[in-house]
């Protein structure tokens, strides 16, 4: 059975050969041990692509997946020079603007007087959104702008050719062997993006109905995009709502601004695709996994336990269990992190005993492996799930 048999199998809730594994890398994990240059890695789609490749074999992972977006190939036109310092490289750009580059780390785009800019609410007009994407070459800007471009898009238009670009070099390599992911920010995320999250949650305190009409602009673009993915034909998109837990939002929160704008992407992108779409909540997501149910996801992913949040997952299996495939649950700093062999091995041990009665589990970190958890520690992962994850 190949990865990618396994995975789809896991994801319609059906038991396998064994339990999947998968597990999202944070990027500076990739930085430190895919043996491709950090710079290569964030800023070319080809570097990004082999450095998830890489360390997709280097752990036996049944799938990848792509959480940047292509790259423009031309960008190296617009630095006038880079300067190394202690521990990062800093970029700069001949607008006058700069990067911070650490080694083992996201980078961060800084205007020259060393500020970040985030627009006010007052300044927003929601017939002027499609999207935000977090992790582009430079800062969010409003009206949002690709990279060094200077003039936005047409909604028509609004993805740049490249965009997908990383999906294809993995789809080209890997073919029909492992399960390939693709990521979309909840229209949820990309307000918060856009606006700073402290800005952000005040707005929809201050004035929910324009909260609302900038939503439904959001979940416009991230319907487009999740189509164009499924049109390259990823396995299964993942909407990234990482702030969407108890920790930013209540319960009458997330029924109000999050859960009808996921249920229509899910609906909408179902309606032409019958691609797997889930979803990625960090943190106190325990009691709201019903209404994440409600969204109509196929699948939840990292089920933070505590401390990191409240999710045990013989109770998620109570709730999930015939409705959502499961992904995740093993604690990333405790376990993975800072755990050694044997704590390995009694952590993933448990998730495994309960996670794969039934089927529609997939053995995971809760969130992100952290860029310095030892390589060792994520490769026993797949060793223990066929030696305790057969069916």
């Amino acid at each position: 059975m190949t990865s990618k048999e396994r995975m789809h199998i896991a994801m319609h809730l059906k038991t396998a050969d064994r339990v999947p594994v998968m597990c999202q890398l944070a990027v500076g994990h990739y930085f430190l041990h895919s043996g491709i240059k950090p710079l290569e890695i964030w800023y070319t789609s080809e570097g990004f692509a082999n450095a998830l490749m890489r360390l997709r074999e280097k752990y036996s992972f049944d799938g990848i997946l792509i959480n940047l977006p292509g790259r423009d190939p031309n960008f190296e036109k617009h630095i006038d020079r880079i300067e190394r310092g202690d521990g990062e490289n800093i970029l700069r750009w001949k607008n006058g603007n700069y990067t911070v580059f650490p080694d083992d780390d996201n980078p961060h785009y800084y205007q020259a007087d060393g500020s970040r800019f985030f627009p006010t609410f007052a300044q927003i007009k929601p017939e002027e959104l499609f999207y935000v994407e977090p992790w582009d070459l430079t800062d969010i800007t409003y009206p949002f702008t690709w990279g060094f471009d200077l003039e936005p898009r047409s909604f028509n238009d609004f993805f740049p050719p490249y965009h997908l670009d990383a999906i294809k070099i993995v789809k080209a390599k890997v073919g029909n062997t492992v399960s390939v992911h693709s990521e979309i920010f909840s229209p949820w995320s990309q307000f918060l993006e856009l606006l700073n999250y402290e800005s952000a949650l005040m707005a929809i305190l201050d004035d929910p109905g324009k909260s609302k009409a900038c939503l439904e602009r959001f979940t416009l673009g991230a319907i487009a995009l999740g189509k164009q993915q499924a049109k390259a034909g990823v396995d299964a998109i993942l909407i990234s709502s990482a702030f969407a837990g108890a920790g930013l939002i209540s319960r009458p929160q997330y029924e109000e601004f999050v859960l009808p704008y996921e249920r229509m992407i899910v609906k909408e992108i179902q309606k032409e695709f019958s691609v797997p779409v889930y979803t990625h909540t960090c943190g106190s997501i325990g009691d709201r996994l019903d209404l994440m149910i409600n969204t109509g996801t196929n699948g939840v992913d990292t089920l933070d336990p505590p401390p990191l949040g409240t999710v045990e997952l013989d109770e998620a299996k109570k709730i999930l269990n015939g409705k959502t495939f499961i992904k995740g649950n093993i604690d990333p700093v405790n376990t993975l992190l800072y755990g050694n062999e044997s704590a390995v091995k009694e952590d993933v041990k448990r998730r495994i005993e309960i996670g794969k009665t039934g089927g529609g589990y997939i053995l995971s970190s809760a969130c992100s492996v952290s860029p310095h958890t030892p390589p060792e520690n994520i490769e026993m992962l797949a060793l223990l799930a066929e030696e305790l994850g057969r069916y």
